[in-house]
Order: structure tokens, then C-alpha cells, then sequence
């Protein structure tokens, strides 16, 4: 994490050392605020049901709302990126779960990224917050990778540009008071030595409070078709709850209730490109980082919480609908017999031991497809807390 305002100097090559320890999965893990007094007390005001334990609070980084509603500014500001073009917003709209709708997005210098955007629903409550690597545990440091890195270019900050980025945000007469609300305890941290620190736990706030639980599912109101789904999504014969269970609907997910945080990856079958098991490069999912070959294919279970608004899908997003999921799940894996990546992923040797093949018709798909569009929270991606907040001050978006 920054310790300083990066410049010239030693700060920048120790950053350099942070976000490469991030990819190659070797940091530890940070502490978590667990309070003694009960799983329910907090600061920050998360407006939960009751059913719902609290999420876990980094210490060095516990939540409030001026953090919160300055790390709201940055998400939508186009500013915070090498050339003025990209911002977090732009890879995470809130009309589509703060997902794009594309297959893989591009960064700030035109080039593709490897994987899909994860909708950022609930990300308070996921034990590692990318696709694949294991070692993220903390949307702290996954920021820094947008940001930061360079594998592929998203942002686009680096060495060169990151003095003229931060100045920009300091000419802007809106950043100063919310930047001190948000660390009242520093002296200026806006222009002082933390600021790149504070831009990052300001952004991983705001992220930490994207909080979606109020779906038809949640209320009780779920049409007959809906409750077929449900009752087949929880059924031996699909298996669908073994990786998207509990109240999250992923097996991916901690909160302050937790005590032992049990990192899930899987391998679905998606690809078998060399007949023994592989995925094309480099977009090998877990074993990217690991380099075990048992962990090839093993990507994090997301939320299913507003699935229907995040298509396409999968960690490429090369599936389209929720029905050709579905399907090729029915199939215990994809087979593909066209394109760059030919293979049948029903023969995968290192495919999860859940993802096998089972008989559905069209109308339990429809059933299934109607339980999952019930997840979908209306009031998440409609709220004005959640928005993009210069357009509510009559400002254009920076």
C-alpha cells in the first residue's frame, strides 16, 4: 500500500514492488475489524436487513461516509487515468450492476483486457475480489492493479504521469473539503504524502459500500415460474447451490461471523483447447498465479445477485445469455468445434467434480433463467447514492 505521494524517488519502485507482489499471489493477508461487542455494530451506516451479517472492515481503513462519498467522486472521475478517458464507472456501470456489457473492455490506451468485468455487487463480502487470483483479499490492493498496472493497461497511472494526475484533482476546488472530511485526522490529505494512499481507501470505500439486497427474491415476492427455478436451482440434480449458495449466493464470501476464510476456485469446463485439460493462454484463471497445473481453469464463483443485468458471461465473457450457461452446464462442460479455442470441456480432466451432465428441458431453463432474473435489485442500480454525483451538482463529468 502507498506510503507516500508517488514521484521521482523511492516510493515509486516500492509500489512497482506492491502491485507485482499482488500478481505473483505472495502478500499476506490484512487484519479485519472484528468487534467484540456483537457482528452487528459498525460506524458506517449499511443499511442492511437483519438476516444479513456486517462485512468485514480493513482496520487501517474502517468505513464512514465522508470516505464513502469521496471515493464516490473518484470512481466517476475520467481524470484518474493516464489520459483523461477512463474511469472506474466506465468497466462498472450502475444500470448494468456496475458491469459494461461487453465481452472483455478495453483501457485508457486502446488495449483489451484478458478477462470480463465482475459486476461490483456486494464486494464487501467476497473472500478475494478477482477472477482468479487468490491472493487479493481486500479491494485495497486490487485497486492498485487497475490503477496501477501494467499487464494489461486499464488506467494507465504509472511513474510518468502520476504527479500530473494528482495535481488535477488538486486544481479541483470540490476535492479539498471532501478529502478532509474523509481524513480529518491529517494534516493535508489532499496535497500531503498520503494522498495517493487516501485516493485508493477512498475508492475501496465507496466499492465496500455497494450493497444489493433487495431483489424480489429478498422480498418474498417470486412469480410460480421463479419458484420451479429455485427449487431445482437448489437440487441435487442441478447442483447449482454447492458454488452459489448462502445469502451472497457464492461460496466465495466472508463477513464478520466468519472464522475460517476458505478461498473457492473452480474449473467448469469451459475450455480443454489441448485435449489435456488446458485454457488458453494466458487466461488460465488460478494457475496463472500459482502455476499449479491442478488449479488450470479455476476461476472465482461470483454473486449471483443481479446476474441477469451482467451479461455476457463467464471469466471471458464468452457466453452470452443465462441459457447458454445453463446449457452448458446440462452438458457437464462446453464443446466447442469452431474458433480460436476448439475443444470439449466435458473431458476435462481438471474440471470441478459438481459440473456434470443432467437432463433439463426448456421449461425447467425458463424456470431456472426466472429465478435468477429474480435476484435483480431494481433499487441498486437506480440509486441516487450509488450515481454518478457531478451530475447531481449541474458539473460536467470530469
Amino acid at each position: 500500500m502507498f506510503v507516500k505521494k508517488l514521484r521521482a524517488g523511492p516510493v515509486w519502485p516500492a509500489l512497482l514492488l506492491c502491485v507485482s507482489a499482488l500478481l505473483s499471489g505472495c502478500l499476506e493477508s490484512s487484519s479485519t475489524t472484528v468487534d467484540d461487542q456483537g457482528a452487528r455494530v459498525s460506524s458506517f451506516d449499511w443499511d442492511l436487513p437483519e438476516s444479513i451479517p456486517l462485512p468485514k472492515e480493513p482496520e487501517d481503513n474502517p468505513m464512514t461516509e465522508a470516505k464513502f462519498q469521496l471515493g464516490r467522486h473518484l470512481f466517476y472521475d475520467r481524470r484518474l487515468s493516464t489520459n483523461g478517458t477512463v474511469s472506474c464507472a466506465g468497466c462498472h456501470q450502475q444500470d448494468k450492476a456496475f458491469s459494461d456489457g461487453v465481452a472483455r473492455p478495453f483501457g485508457a490506451t486502446g488495449e483489451q483486457h484478458p478477462r470480463n468485468s465482475q459486476p461490483l455487487v456486494n464486494v464487501a463480502w467476497a473472500s478475494t475480489v478477482t477472477w482468479g487470483n487468490p491472493s487479493l483479499g481486500t479491494i485495497e490492493r486490487q485497486i492498485l492493479l487497475p490503477l496501477f498496472g501494467d499487464d494489461p493497461v486499464e488506467h494507465g497511472l504509472n511513474e510518468a504521469n502520476s504527479e500530473q494526475v494528482l495535481r488535477s484533482l488538486q486544481a479541483d476546488p470540490t476535492y479539498g473539503p471532501l478529502f478532509q472530511a474523509a481524513f480529518p485526522e491529517q494534516n493535508d490529505p489532499l496535497f500531503g504524502d498520503l494522498a495517493w494512499d487516501n485516493v485508493v481507501k477512498a475508492l475501496a470505500s465507496f466499492v465496500r459500500g455497494l450493497v444489493s439486497f433487495d431483489s424480489k427474491f429478498d422480498r418474498g415476492e417470486l412469480s410460480a415460474s421463479a419458484q420451479r427455478g429455485e427449487r431445482l436451482f437448489n437440487s441435487e440434480r442441478l447442483e447449482c447451490f454447492h458454488c452459489h449458495a448462502g445469502y451472497n449466493f457464492s461460496d466465495a464470501t466472508v463477513d464478520r461471523l466468519t472464522t475460517f476464510n476458505q478461498l473457492m476456485f473452480h474449473n467448469t469446463g469451459l475450455y480443454n483447447v489441448d485435449g489435456m485439460g488446458g485454457y488458453p493462454e494466458p487466461n488460465t484463471g488460478r494457475h496463472e498465479v500459482t502455476g499449479d497445473p491442478d488449479h488450470m481453469g479455476q476461476f472465482r464463483a461470483p454473486t449471483l445477485r443481479n446476474i441477469a443485468l451482467t451479461a455476457p458471461y463467464n471469466h471471458d465473457g464468452s457466453v452470452e445469455t443465462l441459457e447458454g450457461v445453463i446449457r452448458n452446464y446440462a452438458a457437464g462442460g462446453r464443446v466447442l468445434t469452431t474458433g480460436p479455442n476448439p475443444g470439449d470441456g466435458r473431458m476435462n480432466p481438471f474440471k470441478d467434480g459438481f459440473i456434470t451432465s443432467f437432463a433439463i428441458s426448456e421449461q425447467e431453463i425458463d424456470d431456472v433463467v426466472a429465478f435468477l432474473e429474480s435476484l435483480t435489485d431494481e433499487s441498486f442500480i437506480t440509486n441516487p447514492r450509488f450515481s454518478n454525483p457531478w451530475n447531481s451538482t449541474g458539473q460536467e463529468t470530469p
